[in-house]
């Protein structure tokens, strides 16, 4: 969680520290953890005798705000709670995709699993977030699309695209082909944090983040802005790749968000004799799996016809439902489904 405050007076550090041993009474019920372990309170701050806090939330959530102001009412020190309420409008669970480093399949795995999820029923959007290399507009056919901006009662927003039955926006929609994305600094963050809170998304079950690979300022601004519940890490087989995502997982602690799981893509290569090659070594995915404590969700093979869809602009879950990749990320969805029980 994170604290504005960073050196306290005594009095002021044990009134925090008995506001923190409160909030985690409040309990999360799908996820079945407390809302300071999930990352949902942030920014806590004492000052005098009141407290503020942001809480990070989806649509189906805003009960939580009660039962923190009920939790907090025995304190006789305080005078008022204020809560501000950080939601994106109409998205019931957000699930940030992120990988350690770049070419692991980060994109490929962000746009099938949106594909898996709208089959089985589920309203789905996709933000694509990296900001340096936007790719899912040419995996999904938008490569040429525009953005429309509309008025709504809260003033001008962004209309996602349409594809595949995927809500869909991306800077590489805002952007001139084979143009330089060199933004730095406030413009990196203020594009951010514009797609963040400047989307009409309409109602939505999942909103899937394909963030940038690594751990810099933008995926940094894009995790402590959005009310990401939880993150999916994609990694391959090669040790190299696991140690990467292992820092990612630093970041992802410190602000509190779960990880949900792992995907190991490229796991292995299946022969037209349907025997497994394991090009790229065995056994990462499922030891990071096991060092987080976290679920291998899947493990996808490598088949041409993936990138042969996303050159397409057609996903593979999408074009052959029964191959094999497309069983992996429909059993993916079916977990996710399992886990957060969307009303689809």
């Amino acid at each position: 969680m994170n604290n504005a405050t960073s050196s306290p007076d005594p009095l002021t550090a044990d009134h925090q520290q008995e506001v923190i041993q409160l909030l985690k009474q409040v309990m999360e019920p799908t996820l079945k953890n407390d809302i300071v372990s999930l990352g949902m309170v942030r920014n806590l701050r004492i000052v005098d005798d009141y407290i503020y806090l942001r809480l990070y939330i989806g649509s189906h959530q805003h009960q939580l705000e009660t039962e923190i102001q009920t939790v907090l009412s025995p304190l006789s020190w305080c005078k008022k709670t204020y809560i501000q309420l950080c939601t994106i409008p109409g998205v019931r669970t957000t699930i940030a995709i992120s990988s350690g480093k770049g070419g692991v399949g980060k994109s490929t795995t962000s746009v099938n699993l949106a594909a898996a999820l709208q089959i089985a029923g589920a309203k789905v959007g996709l933000l694509d977030a990296d900001v340096y290399g936007p790719n899912v507009p040419q995996m999904l056919g938008l490569g040429k699309s525009e953005v429309e901006v509309i008025n709504t009662p809260n003033g001008q927003r962004f209309l996602p695209l349409l594809a595949h039955g995927i809500k869909v926006m991306s800077v590489g929609l805002l952007a001139s082909p084979d143009h330089p994305l060199a933004w730095r600094g406030p413009v990196l963050h203020k594009i951010i944090t514009q797609f963040l809170n400047d989307v009409d998304w309409g109602e939505l079950d999942y909103l899937l983040i394909d963030l940038p690979p690594g751990t810099g300022d933008a995926q940094i601004t894009i995790v402590q802005e959005s009310p990401i519940c939880g993150v999916i890490l994609v990694t391959t087989p090669q040790q190299v790749a696991v140690s990467d995502v292992r820092r990612s997982i630093h970041m992802f602690r410190q602000v509190g968000v779960p990880v949900l799981g792992i995907i190991e893509n490229m796991s292995y290569f299946i022969n037209n004799d349907g025997e497994q090659t394991y090009i790229f070594g065995s056994g990462g995915g499922q030891k990071l799996a096991e060092e987080l404590q976290a679920p291998l969700l899947g493990q996808v093979p490598i088949d041409p016809h993936v990138c042969a869809g996303g050159d397409a602009g057609e996903p593979l879950t999408r074009a052959e439902p029964n191959s094999t990749v497309s069983k992996v990320f429909t059993q993916i969805a079916t977990a996710l489904n399992a886990t957060f029980s969307p009303s689809i």
